[in-house]
């Protein structure tokens, strides 16, 4: 939610000292971790999903766990705020962790505040909210923006734990708001009321019921989208996004007339949404909000994401997807069993990954990089789209050329010994750095398909990717209509006409960084299930370890031993080494600062 501060302390204080009493009765085992993955936190469910604490989804009815049982005072403090309750928790931070800084995007937080509440905490814990930062001291109780970028740092080497509630809140509770004391305000007279202990009392609690709509009212809609249109940093292609925008509501309002809720109008109202978003598509790379998110991906998570659904349906609180033609995701695919495709930025390691992975029992692949599958069709040539991009989403995907597509898969599968299949479906492996851009369209080729994000340190990416270009080895497009620096190498990303005249370093960054972006704006619009991280410097330092997990991740059979090294894969330069990249520091360096929110954004997704 957005709040004209970037904290406000509510006038209410509790005894820290009996709310951390009361959390040390809990057993360590009851703690779970992040759902991404963040390294360092950890969690405890309050109030969830049915009830469940097993549940961390952001869809349908939140009531008790069994742990807010056990915690009498902590639910009198909960009773205090006076708020209809959305998803609350414990939230752990080990020392020496941080949270890394986001931006709070999705449908369910554009309207909740959330509260927090430090019980254990220390001086050198920083919460920092756009340009403030502050240490909320124990027992005090804090709302931000949690529409700027923020992050915590834990700086201390022992744990910091807040009770953190979401809430729509209530008369009640924006009183307290409004009686609050905005950052670095002074109020003369202004104090904190204590809330005591009250022994034997256990209030009566409200929970949110309805939080995720069946079908997305016109009015919600219009007001979300023009909300992110008023955040949007002022661009000469905002009033051709606008007219855009308003077509898209006015579709909408028309189909919510004829159908309201109905599932009769679900098709029609898909359509209008793959339409809508494949019209903005063409805005991606250009505006941004103000606070660095850009309004393509905002409007996916806020609006296109929550717009149709059966209330239920997104109870893991990702993303779903908006394709309406997509392939269903539970069905079985006739010939390709669960394929499994490897994406990443070029010359992040996914060679050697794939050659690899590869070698597992019962698994097929075309033996190499699909290049000529994909742009000997005309219509998947760059030549098509005038030489945009590598780009490819699901709406060049007519059935006819889905059938093409998968048929020239089909013809050239082989398994690691190089014999073709004879069976009716097999397990499909592919690897090809383009793909990168090609998710939307393999994932609608392809019913079921998983995606293996291979992260590597940008660094030694960037330094690889300096060499490739140079190499002369890695040329894609010797003779890119308009294109005056080096013959194009690796994969080519929309807006690459903006680059003419900059230097390699400068050409690498940013085909680094719009790979990424967009490589991970479609990955995480797939169930989460779909989704598959692996880290380049955990394949080189523990082959057998990261290479028997991705087997069991997505259930290939492995059938013998690696060695501690593998052996350099087929596009190799020169040998792996960590800090190789430093030949090129200068103009790494030169760009790290630009790249910076993309790099932690790529972490963050590896880590879950």
């Amino acid at each position: 939610m957005k709040l004209p501060f970037p904290f406000i302390q509510l006038p209410l204080y509790f005894d820290a000292d009996i709310l951390a009493a009361e959390l040390a009765a809990l057993d360590e085992s009851e703690w779970s971790p992040h759902p991404q993955g963040f390294p360092g936190n950890s969690a405890l469910p309050l109030i969830g999903v049915d009830g469940d604490p097993d549940n961390d989804g952001l869809a349908g009815p939140m009531r008790p766990t069994p742990f807010l049982s056990r915690l009498p005072y902590l639910t009198q403090v909960l009773a205090s705020f006076g708020a209809v309750l959305g998803r609350t928790r414990l939230m752990r931070l080990s020392g020496q962790a941080e949270v890394t800084p986001h931006v709070d995007q999705g449908h369910y937080w554009a309207e909740r505040a959330r509260v927090h509440v430090p019980i254990i905490t220390q001086p050198q814990v920083r919460f920092q909210c756009g340009d403030a930062e502050i240490n909320m001291a124990a027992g005090e109780c804090w709302i931000f923006d949690t529409w700027r970028m923020h992050n915590v740092l834990n700086a201390a080497s022992a744990s910091r734990v807040h009770l953190v509630a979401d809430t729509v809140g209530s008369e009640d509770f924006w009183g307290l708001v409004e009686a609050g004391r905005p950052y670095r305000m002074d109020i003369p007279g202004w104090r904190a009321q204590p809330i005591a202990p009250q022994p034997g009392s256990v209030p009566a609690l409200r929970f949110e019921s309805t939080n995720v709509p069946i079908v997305m009212t016109p009015w919600e809609l219009r007001a979300h989208i023009g909300f992110l249109l008023g955040e949007t940093q002022p661009h000469a292609l905002l009033a051709p996004a606008q007219q855009v925008v308003g077509r898209f509501v006015r579709r909408w309002q028309t189909l919510w007339a004829i159908h309201g809720e109905a599932r009769s109008g679900f098709g029609e109202y898909r359509q209008v949404l793959d339409d809508f978003m494949h019209e903005l598509d063409r805005f991606r790379e250009h505006l941004v909000l103000r606070n660095g998110v850009r309004l393509y991906g905002a409007i996916s998570i806020m609006v296109i994401q929550a717009a149709l659904g059966d209330g239920r349906d997104n109870v893991a609180g990702e993303p779903r997807t908006p394709l309406a033609n997509t392939q269903s995701t539970s069905a079985a695919d006739e010939k390709f069993d669960r394929p499994v495709f490897i994406v990443s930025p070029p010359r992040s390691g996914s060679t050697l990954l794939f050659e690899t992975l590869a070698k597992a029992p019962e698994v097929f692949s075309i033996g190499g990089e699909s290049h000529a599958v994909f742009e000997a069709m005309p219509e998947f040539n760059i030549a098509a789209s005038g030489h945009a991009s590598n780009r490819l989403d699901s709406s060049v995907a007519t059935p006819a050329l889905v059938a093409e597509l998968r048929e020239r898969f089909a013809q050239r599968l082989v398994d690691r010994d190089g014999n073709s299949s004879a069976a009716d479906r097999v397990r499909f492996l592919e690897k090809t750095p383009k793909n990168a851009l090609r998710i939307p369209l393999l994932e609608h080729t392809f019913a079921q398909a998983r995606f293996v994000y291979l992260h590597r340190d940008p660094r030694e990416t960037l330094a690889s990717m300096i060499e490739a270009w140079r190499s002369g080895q890695f040329v894609t497009y010797p003779q890119l209509p308009g294109w005056t620096g080096p013959a194009w190498s690796l994969l080519l990303i929309p807006g690459w006409r903006e680059l003419i005249g900059q230097p390699l370093h400068e050409i690498v960054a940013t085909q680094w960084e719009t790979t990424t972006r967009i490589l991970l704006d479609d990955l995480e619009v797939l169930p989460k299930e779909r989704v598959i991280t692996a880290r380049y410097a955990n394949l080189l330092a523990e082959p057998q370890t990261e290479i028997a997990r991705l087997c069991r991740a997505v259930d290939f059979r492995w059938d013998h031993a690696l060695g501690d090294v593998l052996p350099l894969s087929r596009h190799t330069l020169t040998r792996p080494d960590a800090q190789k990249w430093q030949r090129h520091a200068a103009e790494i360096d030169a760009v790290l600062p630009r790249l910076a929110a993309t790099i932690a954004r790529s972490e963050r997704f590896a880590a879950r």
